[in-house]
């Protein structure tokens, strides 16, 4: 909603605003854009404009939706999603992916579903196998270990923790 007033404030009409992405009726002035980039970068958020960052974008929303959002989907082999999602092939998507980001989509993937994990163990409300279980981990070890490679703990010690610190999406 609030980038959509934004949109509107400069009389822009958007067509649709979902994450990461705002359909307008008409192009965009350059005066218009430099406004609304200010405007956007004051509020938190950028404007992203060229082709390669706005794939990208896309890439990860897919991510840190399926992720955190569909978690009955996670059974889906993540190149055929976004693949199928994005209408590309998954090899140009993961080269662009990793030329953009430095890093790899299945590391980002991973990230996201450690981050999904330690929200789970904060709320305390599943066992770590009901956990493992939604987020399609073979087996509890797979997840004990991959959370321990990344975070230097194990579930159970974070768990325990007083400090538990997660990462805001947007910057991982």
């Amino acid at each position: 909603m609030v980038v959509k007033s934004e949109f509107e404030k400069l009389g822009l009409q958007t067509i649709a605003v979902e994450l990461g992405e705002v359909e307008i009726e008409k192009e965009i002035n350059d005066n218009q854009k430099e406004v609304l980039l200010e405007n956007l970068q004051a509020l938190g958020f950028d404007l992203i404009d060229d082709k390669k960052t706005k794939t990208v974008e896309r890439i990860k929303n897919l991510i840190v939706d399926l992720v955190h959002h569909k978690n009955n989907d996670l059974k889906i082999n993540l190149s055929d999603y976004l693949s199928e999602n994005l209408n590309q092939d998954y090899n140009s998507l993961s080269n662009l992916f990793s030329e953009i980001e430095n890093t790899t989509i299945e590391k980002y993937f991973i990230s996201q579903k450690i981050e999904k994990v330690k929200e789970l163990l904060i709320y305390n409300e599943l066992s770590l196998s009901e956990i493992a279980d939604i987020l399609n981990y073979s087996n509890v070890a797979h997840l004990s270990n991959q959370f321990k490679k990344i975070t230097g703990f194990t579930p159970t010690s974070f768990k325990q923790s007083k400090d538990k610190k997660r990462i805001q999406i947007e910057n991982l």
